[in-house]
């Protein structure tokens, strides 16, 4: 293409504020020379996209974690020969109404792609603003099986669904007490009773009989993530005689539960967790010592993949003291997947946008499991999940065996015996 052609006065309403833009996420052009990229180029340059995450609220640690692996995605992608992105940021307040609001704000303010937003609640109505405008929406993370069972055109999810985690969450449960060789014969289950939380309590009942596990549950047990007191559900739990926890929870009722647990000097054999909280970083320097042992069973990465070790490395750059976690992982790979489709269509164009994710081909990516592909429902349904465990400040795989780094410490030390 000429060179004239990048001299032409940009088209009305194609100019973006600086407020638009992320920190430390500039519209760099990447491999100008290229005619696929001329063409992006002649259209408008980088896709815009929405990313929204609860910055504040009960869930802004999580939403502020999630957004390092937007801040990181730039320098791997130009590696990766993918075009650039630029990134409008959306705060949700960890509330689905206003995550709605804040859907419409950047649509209406030029975006033209969305990304979010961790929770399922706040994730199930930002789809219904994108499957109305027309505006392709890719999940980060957000495992509620509802959102892709709509029928929506618009919705992606690259993030298992409750049932998938549920599934691989007791597969690799067994793994570790084989290797570990013994199993808790009873579990007290804590979850807390938001959206997510509610819909892997549901799914247990169906999902765990097809296991043949070795533990019964001993108490089902709710709570609010809001919660500043959990003594009450911790005694609940210590008086059932269940040898380990189960837990569905948050990362500040994580913190809570541990505190009771070492306060009311209760050390279960375990704590099985299936879900964010145990495993963040907040979590681990929070509590120090006491954080050791917790396993999670969790969407995860592949530590042995190449492109993991280029996150991790990307992240270990940009925040010396933080651990590669799910919220990066998944957050970054949803942006790989626009970069990825906007690079195919050749447009920003929403439609010629949803028909090239809906082609989507990615194996050389982070998270376990084969790569990135949708089906019909907008499903990553080829994802897997992995076993971690809270060591010494630091985060190891355990299972499954052909994406771990390490073997499992079983049973977890008691917290009275951490000096």
């Amino acid at each position: 293409m000429s060179r004239n052609l990048h001299k032409r006065p940009a088209r009305a309403g194609s100019r973006i504020s600086r407020r638009t833009f992320t920190a430390g996420v500039g519209a760099v052009g990447l491999l100008a020379g290229t005619a696929p990229f001329n063409i992006l180029r002649a259209q408008g340059g980088a896709l815009k996209v929405g990313v929204l995450l609860p910055r504040s609220g009960v869930q802004a640690g999580i939403g502020q974690d999630c957004q390092r692996g937007v801040e990181i995605a730039p320098g791997i992608f130009k590696d990766l020969g993918l075009p650039n992105l630029t990134i409008m940021n959306g705060d949700t307040e960890s509330n689905p109404q206003i995550a709605r609001a804040q859907a419409e704000k950047l649509i209406n303010e030029g975006a033209q792609l969305l990304v979010g937003a961790f929770d399922s609640g706040q994730t199930t109505t930002i789809a219904q603003v994108a499957e109305q405008k027309g505006i392709p929406f890719v999940i980060n993370i957000a495992a509620a099986p509802p959102i892709t069972e709509q029928g929506y055109k618009f919705v992606f999810r690259n993030f298992p669904t409750a049932p998938t985690i549920l599934g691989d969450a007791f597969a690799n449960q067994k793994e570790v007490f084989e290797s570990g060789g013994s199993a808790p014969k009873s579990v007290a289950f804590l979850h807390v009773n938001d959206t997510f939380g509610t819909a892997m309590q549901k799914g247990i009942d169906a999902v765990m009989p097809k296991f043949n596990m070795p533990y019964k549950i001993a108490d089902t047990i709710s709570y609010d993530p809001k919660a500043r007191d959990l003594s009450v559900e911790v005694a609940k739990a210590k008086a059932t005689g269940a040898e380990a926890l189960l837990v569905v929870s948050r990362l500040n009722d994580a913190i809570l539960l541990t505190r009771e647990l070492v306060k009311q000097r209760w050390s279960p054999m375990a704590v099985l967790s299936m879900g964010p909280g145990w495993y963040e970083d907040q979590y681990l320097k929070t509590l120090g010592k006491l954080s050791d042992g917790p396993l999670s069973f969790v969407p995860w990465y592949d530590p042995n993949k190449k492109l993991s070790k280029q996150l991790e490395a990307a992240l270990k750059k940009a925040h010396p003291d933080v651990n590669l976690n799910t919220n990066h992982i998944y957050t970054f790979e949803a942006l790989l997947v626009a970069a990825d489709a906007f690079k195919r269509a050749g447009s920003a164009d929403p439609r010629a946008l949803a028909d090239a994710i809906r082609k989507t081909n990615i194996t050389e990516n982070v998270s376990t499991g084969p790569g990135i592909q949708f089906n019909e429902k907008g499903q990553n349904d080829k994802l897997k999940n992995s076993a971690i465990q809270n060591r010494d400040g630091k985060l190891v795989t355990v299972a499954p065996k052909a994406a771990s780094n390490a073997k499992a410490e079983w049973p977890m030390k008691p917290y009275d015996k951490r000096g």
